[in-house]
């Protein structure tokens, strides 16, 4: 293959940074035509509660991109984990059923959450059309890291522009023929969207399962349920840890201040957000696959990723501290200037979250590749803890608005987990180096 270079680490990089700047985008077009429908205030809040809570029951097979990149050598190691997939696909779909049953959803929503009832009503409808949602996570996500692990990142961009395509058209659809309320188009785009992507994936992924098929060893050859337990448990619960900040988010901010203009416009400016730290999170299966057990591309990919982390940062802050905040809000989003005030600050805050994203995924990709996915439980477990802790604090002992404090403690919080890496990571070199 030769040595690595900044053109092959880009050309391996730009179509999944595609891909996530493409489902970064999903957000606040959705949002968009939300705001432009009738009482758009309770829809923003209740798509916003549903979501939140389809994302929390996903959780578990988030990682199962970094898991199929990581782990799928052959056809061997590809059949176990497919068929993990798909049970564990199955049990998150079951949860979500649980989770829709009225006693349960009345539980968290009004006696948890304390939610208005006209949020609580929107709500349900958006989470029963969301319920196919986790599974085709799952299982598109399983093919994606297939198909970059062998090289076939721009298929990955394909996929996830059919589900943009395809989202798009459905929330132009039933905005035009205003045929439901706005929480639940925002549930029907979303869920054709990545169903159409699931499908896509399956299809593109031929040529990757052909190579797969002829190969007869590995360095996994003898790889087992329960290895792959081992391996991707720290991995299921990092991302169920990571999801539950936004119903604990949501939650909070139901009891804060300016609760009902907080939970319209935290969407927005998550979706905001999301644009910039997509170019971070596409980092880490890249960095899974070039970095190598030696770690021989590792100074490559830092300075790589230091690039990417000094661009997002410096346009964010352009944008964020310019009358460019205003035109995005009120212009793009659709916020009345009444609700588009309430995004300022909090988008302000959250301008290192995006450098943040890309540090905390080469992170995650060295300890991948190392088989040692512990520390990174560990370490947004940090961050989980001092969100709430941060939360709590500022909602009942300050006079931030809740969507302010939201963002103060995401900042936080990922500050902990980052130090928490970085001393991990630190010591397991030092102890390799005096051992060599």
């Amino acid at each position: 293959m030769g040595p690595l270079t900044y053109k092959k680490i880009f050309r391996l990089w730009a179509p999944l940074s595609a891909t996530w700047l493409m489902m970064s985008v999903e957000g606040p077009l959705i949002a968009a035509v939300i705001a432009r429908l009738a009482e758009p205030k309770l829809n923003l809040a209740a798509y916003g509660v549903a979501f939140a809570f389809a994302l929390i029951v996903e959780a578990p097979v988030i990682m199962m991109l970094s898991a199929s990149t990581a782990l799928v050598q052959n056809k061997q190691t590809f059949e176990k984990l497919r068929r993990f997939t798909w049970i564990l696909n199955g049990l998150i779909t079951a949860v979500m059923m649980v989770l829709l049953f009225p006693p349960v959803f009345n539980f968290f929503l009004s006696d948890l959450m304390h939610l208005d009832s006209e949020i609580i009503r929107r709500t349900h409808p958006a989470l029963v059309i969301l319920i196919v949602w986790p599974g085709a996570i799952g299982y598109r996500r399983f093919y994606q890291g297939i198909l970059i692990r062998y090289g076939f990142t721009r298929r990955v961009a394909y996929g996830t522009g059919i589900r943009l395509i395809s989202m798009a058209a459905v929330a132009v659809f039933l905005y035009c023929f205003k045929i439901v309320p706005g929480a639940s188009l925002g549930a029907l785009a979303l869920s054709s969207g990545v169903m159409m992507e699931a499908l896509a994936s399956r299809l593109m992924v031929r040529d990757a399962l052909k190579i797969i098929g002829s190969q007869t060893s590995s360095a996994l050859q003898n790889l087992t349920y329960r290895g792959i337990l081992r391996f991707y448990y720290p991995l299921a619960l990092t991302s169920i840890l990571s999801l539950v900040v936004q119903p604990a988010l949501t939650f909070f901010m139901g009891q804060g201040r300016y609760a009902l203009e907080s939970l319209a416009v935290w969407p927005v400016v998550n979706s905001f957000v999301f644009i910039f730290r997509s170019f971070g999170l596409s980092f880490q299966e890249v960095a899974i696959s070039l970095l190598g057990e030696n770690r021989a591309n590792y100074y490559k990919l830092k300075r790589f990723a230091q690039m990417i982390a000094a661009g997002v940062s410096a346009i964010i802050a352009l944008t964020a501290f310019s009358p460019l905040i205003n035109v995005w809000m009120a212009g793009v989003s659709g916020l009345n200037e009444s609700l588009a005030i309430f995004t300022f600050l909090p988008v302000q805050i959250l301008i290192l979250m995006p450098a943040f994203s890309v540090w905390i995924s080469f992170q995650r990709a060295e300890l991948v590749v190392q088989r040692s996915t512990g520390p990174i439980t560990a370490a947004t477990s940090i961050e989980v803890l001092l969100v709430v802790f941060v939360m709590y604090m500022l909602i009942f002992h300050s006079s931030f608005s809740a969507v302010s404090a939201a963002a103060s403690a995401l900042l936080i919080g990922r500050s902990g987990a980052l130090s928490y890496l970085w001393r991990k990571i630190f010591k397991e070199r030092t102890k390799r180096a005096e051992n060599n």
